[in-house]
């Protein structure tokens, strides 16, 4: 390699010609001598430190001619070797720096970005840990909405969907999420939708919490912004709900569901009302979850995996008959597992029950009761029959509430369908509906739709 010494000015530098061959020039300066420029065969011309540690020679690029003035590269040459002759290395001091800079663009960056971007990176990392409904729940109060509606709407409403509950907060940075701007977004949806807000609430104070817990994003986190002061402050006080069938409403409410024209919709609701399951556990039903011949359903259960109930008389004469359709998946045409299909749906099960349940009701003229109403209905209605606490406990799924049950009862299935089918014959004998013999083999049919 050439090299040449001589006292560098702006001129000197100015009339430096590219090199003829392949490699590089260096042309060093007399004072300081560490300092050179260097000129490529493409005409780049920078300023170089050239230094000598524990005996190795080593070169730092300072910057281009372009940039750097000449007393400035001559001062920062002088730096250079005075961090040399310490025993440091220029070139360590350099990669820190380079480091420290970036890690500081990288946090200017995260400070900028979406909390919406932040919120994908959580729900998968978390989506591992969490149920369907779970999962479900952060996408609908983030999502983006202007989809067209698919239910219908009330008057006056847009015919395209909303976005979700949680999506304007998402769309600010993560560091504008603090304390003021939660309580004013929550102090406007608390008077519009308390219960949704409640749950968007929940949802959001445990999204900043793994964000507080993240290297990466506790440096722009208000870790304060969703205390449980600010939840009591502003969300209404949460009432029990009550809603719960009386044993005079039977005849007009079994009279109403029975006559909804979609035999699914129909069976899901007296099955729901006669089994005290919940809502996701009834509609999750396949047909492999039905043992018609020992009068058995295993259901998946919300708390310990799954439970098996009485498949009562009345219940599979309501099970049996329903349609086993087809579907598509990845485009080809398979047997629809569940119980409750719907060929509408993309999953190919019954979504949403509460339309045709609450038209029954209006037209039965009875007051609002939901599906977990039913539910609440069966552990009710079971005590007219005397049925011990422990058994329609057992039956719905609830967990034991005593020693005695929880050490000391195991109900085998037939005496759960003892108490089960006498239950069901005094809700149905109340409505006014005969209860098929225990004996009764319902029959089975096929529609493939």
């Amino acid at each position: 390699m050439a090299t040449n010494r001589t006292h560098i000015t702006l001129e000197r530098i100015r009339k430096l010609q590219p090199p003829a061959g392949k490699q590089a020039v260096y042309v060093f300066d007399d004072d300081p001598r560490c300092l050179s420029v260097r000129i490529t065969p493409a005409g780049a011309k920078s300023f170089i430190y050239s230094g000598k540690l524990n005996g190795s020679p080593f070169r730092v690029t300072i910057g281009s001619t372009e940039v750097w003035n000449l007393d400035d590269a001559r001062a920062e040459a002088r730096r250079l070797q005075t961090l040399t002759d310490q025993g440091t290395d220029p070139r360590l001091e350099k990669a820190e720096r380079l480091a420290t800079t970036a890690a500081k663009q990288e946090a200017a960056r995260h400070a900028d970005m979406p909390a919406l971007d932040v919120w994908a990176a959580y729900v998968e990392a978390r989506r591992a840990r969490w149920s369907d409904k779970h999962l479900a729940d952060h996408g609908k109060v983030s999502k983006e909405g202007g989809e067209p509606r698919t239910r219908g709407r009330r008057p006056g409403e847009s015919d395209k969907t909303l976005p979700g509950i949680l999506r304007p907060l998402l769309l600010l940075p993560l560091e504008q999420i603090d304390a003021d701007r939660v309580q004013s977004w929550l102090h406007e949806e608390a008077a519009k939708r308390p219960t949704h807000a409640r749950l968007a609430f929940g949802l959001l104070r445990a999204f900043l919490n793994w964000c507080s817990d993240s290297p990466k994003h506790r440096d722009c986190t208000h870790s304060d912004a969703c205390t449980a002061r600010l939840a009591k402050n502003e969300l209404p006080k949460k009432a029990a709900k009550n809603d719960c069938m009386q044993r005079e409403q039977l005849p007009a409410w079994f009279g109403a569901v029975r006559r909804i024209g979609n035999p699914v919709v129909s069976a899901y609701l007296q099955a729901a009302l006669l089994t005290g399951a919940r809502r996701e556990e009834l509609a999750l039903l396949t047909w492999e979850n039905l043992d018609f011949q020992w009068k058995a359903i295993n259901i998946r259960d919300k708390v310990d995996g799954e439970r098996i109930i009485p498949l009562t008389p009345y219940v599979a004469s309501l099970l049996a008959p329903l349609p086993r359709r087809t579907m598509m998946v990845d485009g080809k045409q398979v047997a629809n597992p569940w119980v409750f299909s719907s060929p509408a749906a993309e999953s190919g099960r019954l979504q949403e029950p509460r339309i045709g349940h609450n038209k029954a009701l209006s037209a039965a003229g009875l007051p609002e009761l939901s599906i977990h109403g039913l539910r609440r209905s069966f552990g009710t209605l079971a005590e007219w029959v005397e049925c011990p606490a422990g058994v329609s406990a057992q039956i719905m799924g609830h967990k034991p509430s005593a020693t005695a049950e929880k050490h000391y009862r195991v109900r085998p299935l037939d005496l759960l369908r003892m108490w089960h089918t006498k239950i069901e014959g005094w809700i149905l004998e109340q409505a006014g509906i005969e209860q098929p013999a225990e004996d009764a083999k319902p029959g089975l049919r096929v529609i493939n739709a």
